[in-house]
């Protein structure tokens, strides 16, 4: 695995459910076309997995 996580916001939240939102402002990302930085492990995968229809993920070899 990757040791970080290149995470970008490319869809809206707007109209998701509540769940989906709180994961998303878990993850860092507040606005649209915004990107953190997160580390790989299960708890970050598992978030993106949840909204993976709203974000981009691109692996960081460090």
């Amino acid at each position: 695995m990757a040791k970080k996580l290149e995470i970008t916001l490319k869809r809206s939240v707007i109209g998701r459910p509540e769940s989906q939102r709180v994961t998303v402002r878990t993850l860092g990302l507040r606005k649209t076309y915004q990107t953190v930085v997160q580390d790989d492990n299960p708890a970050i995968r598992g978030m993106i997995n949840k909204v993976s229809h709203l974000v981009q993920v691109r692996e960081l070899n460090d």
